[in-house]
């Protein structure tokens, strides 16, 4: 695979934006994964603010996204074969890569989320996951806390939370109270309120206003050890 000589910072821009939506990681995540804020890389691609990707920057995204550095640097030439296309990547069209997000939500009586980045990958078969209805899922996985939601949930267990933006329904979520991000069945229980509903009887319901909390995103998968 040969280096391009020329810099073409637009294509570095199209580039990121299908590596971002071929490995189903957002830009926000991607964003959150540099340190930056939520919309850094969404305003790279989008107004072409920054010009250019810094080069710690241009390095973390290449590790995180397994490419070489300079894609996210040097595009082809429209005259060129988009080099950037190796083998691998074509194996990966058949994957989606899903960050595994070092954050907890607590299945307990609650607890402080730590930093919000991603430190590893699960890989999932593109069919799998469109057989389960997720194909357009904005996907991270984190772990669970406590025991509030045994014996659905365990300790220790890692769950896929799909972020999208969509209208609400009962059931599963990661939600935001305060400052404590927890994992709890959620249902509707008035106008303008909702129950956070623990599986285990030894938590009581928590009645709270829908505008008092966060639905972070809901539970569609569950792993861990037997």
């Amino acid at each position: 695979m040969t280096e391009p000589d020329t810099a073409d910072p637009q294509g570095a821009r199209a580039r990121l934006f299908e590596l971002s939506q071929g490995r189903g990681v957002s830009l926000a995540r991607l964003s959150t994964l540099l340190g930056r804020n939520p919309s850094y890389l969404q305003q790279f691609i989008r107004k072409g603010s920054p010009r250019k990707l810094e080069e710690e920057d241009r390095r973390t995204l290449a590790e995180f996204l397994d490419v070489p550095e300079w894609e996210l640097r040097d595009g082809a030439d429209s005259g060129k074969e988009k080099s950037y296309i190796s083998s691998s990547n074509r194996k990966n069209r058949d994957w989606v890569e899903v960050a595994r997000l070092d954050i907890k939500a607590a299945a307990g009586p609650g607890t402080l989320p730590d930093a919000e980045n991603a430190y590893d990958l699960i890989r999932f078969s593109r069919r799998w996951l469109a057989e389960q209805g997720l194909e357009s899922a904005e996907l991270s996985a984190i772990t669970v806390k406590g025991d509030s939601m045994e014996p659905l949930l365990r300790d220790g267990d890692e769950i896929l939370v799909d972020m999208r933006a969509q209208p609400f329904r009962d059931g599963i979520h990661v939600v935001r109270l305060s400052d404590t991000l927890m994992v709890k069945r959620v249902a509707r229980s008035g106008a303008g309120r909702a129950v956070l509903l623990s599986e285990n009887a030894a938590y009581p319901p928590i009645d709270v206003a829908l505008d008092e909390v966060e639905l972070i995103g809901r539970v569609v998968w569950k792993g861990g050890r037997i």
